[in-house]
């Protein structure tokens, strides 16, 4: 009697622990290198975070979209090379990490190219080795390998899924969920609308790209004309504003993946890697402050991803390593200093001198008493060092002689600037530096359209 009371309370507890709850912040559906990515950045966020995969490894982005019935019979991809030209001067982040790892893992290969702009050469099975290792050193995440997604419903602000693991089923609960999947079949399930495709474009005169979190350099086919030779269309530098990654009909429930589009994305693998590491400070912003995907603030979570090293624009001229790479992103995404597209590049031209009549709308947009400085200096066509301090001056109310004081001695000895002369045109890098510094335009807030809050 005694011991099959005991068996029974054994099967009991045994079925007890398949039907157990998960509870976590953030929850990853897809081993996709945005899912990857969107994982271990919101585990270094601090945020708990689960990343189920349905099978084994990581995909790296080949035969994408096949049935497994099909795939079951293609040949082995793991050996496949890469050749990766793009982003290159966009490596930053998570990308930027990769790459660094792939560089050090074959730079002991003769006539291996680790030159800066070299292309990026690896087989399929290190990069995904090289993505597994940076996510078994991230404390906060928990992957889940040979875990297939059944079904997702609604709990309060959160979500409820059910997965499918050896033949039992699990429940997760989060506060947000990213669909990492190929296809947006969580956003499908969960009785969803997608967020707008995104098009490809440069940086436009719309305000949007001030809420961006990835960038891209690599040609992306319109919707219009999906079947273009893609692999050979080049593009200025472009960026992803936030709303394109935010389920707009369901809270809390994010994409990466699909929003490019359903084609091989062996030659996106950088920008994937981007959009997961953006997409997963949102997800990681949303449950850090207890809110939801209708609240989001689009400056705390890019102040997130910059302290990750990653980039809001693609400023081809100024490396993720500069000294002043973040007044010039912070600069960028106010919309004070637009890049310029030069062939296939956004550039940031740091050592162009400012045209007054390129700042004074913005500076008009965000400070309201702007227009009576404007008024009262009559700045000329070339915005001078002068005309720069006398702005500083006047909006945070410091003494014109001691701001000049400072700044003169700090000139080269702490900026690293070129000669102090208060009547020479300014640099847009040195303007960028003391503009962000002084009066610091990034800190205004602005809505997920990218305008400014007042």
């Amino acid at each position: 009697m005694a011991k099959n009371l005991l068996f029974a309370v054994f099967l009991w507890c045994t079925s007890y622990s398949y039907a157990q709850t998960i509870k976590t912040d953030v929850l990853v559906i897809g081993g996709t290198a945005s899912g990857v990515a969107a994982a271990i950045q919101s585990a270094r966020s601090k945020v708990k975070t689960v990343l189920i995969i349905p099978r084994v490894g990581i995909d790296m982005g080949f035969n994408i979209g096949l049935p497994d019935d099909i795939l079951k019979n293609l040949p082995d991809v793991s050996n496949y090379k890469y050749t990766i030209q793009t982003n290159k001067y966009l490596s930053s982040g998570i990308w930027g990490e990769f790459r660094d790892r792939v560089r050090n893992f074959y730079k002991a290969i003769p006539n291996y190219d680790t030159t800066y702009n070299a292309p990026l050469s690896f087989e399929a099975y290190t990069g995904a080795a090289i993505l597994k290792g940076m996510a078994d050193t991230v404390r906060n995440l928990t992957v889940k390998v040979n875990t297939t997604f059944t079904t997702i419903k609604k709990d309060g602000t959160g979500w409820e899924v059910s997965t499918l693991v050896n033949g039992k089923t699990n429940i997760i609960k989060a506060k947000v969920v990213v669909d990492a999947t190929y296809d947006g079949e969580v956003v499908t399930k969960a009785g969803a609308v997608m967020p707008p495709y995104f098009e490809p474009y440069k940086i436009r005169d719309d305000e949007f790209y001030r809420t961006s979190i990835a960038v891209g350099d690599y040609g992306i086919p319109s919707r219009t004309n999906p079947h273009a030779d893609f692999a050979t269309m080049k593009f200025g530098g472009y960026a992803i504003p936030m709303k394109h990654f935010v389920v707009g009909n369901a809270d809390n429930l994010l994409i990466t993946e699909s929003v490019l589009p359903k084609l091989s994305r062996t030659g996106y693998f950088p920008i994937q890697l981007t959009i997961g590491q953006g997409v997963g400070c949102i997800a990681a912003y949303c449950a850090f402050f207890k809110t939801t995907t209708k609240n989001l603030l689009p400056r705390i979570i890019q102040q997130e991803l910059l302290d990750f090293k990653g980039l809001l624009l693609p400023f081809a001229d100024v490396k993720s390593s500069h000294k002043y790479i973040r007044a010039v992103q912070q600069i960028g995404a106010t919309g004070l200093l637009k890049g310029k597209n030069k062939g296939s590049d956004l550039l940031f031209m740091p050592d162009t001198t400012i045209i007054t009549a390129e700042i004074k709308p913005v500076l008009t947009e965000i400070y309201s008493r702007a227009f009576i400085w404007f008024d009262k200096e009559k700045p000329a066509e070339k915005f001078t060092v002068g005309n720069t301090l006398s702005l500083i001056s006047e909006f945070t109310l410091t003494d014109p002689k001691t701001l000049q004081g400072t700044l003169q001695k700090d000139w080269q000895t702490k900026y690293g600037f070129t000669n102090f002369d208060t009547s020479r045109p300014i640099t847009r890098l040195e303007f960028a530096v003391l503009v962000n510094q002084y009066l610091n335009p990034f800190a205004r807030k602005i809505d997920l359209e990218g305008n400014i809050v007042n």
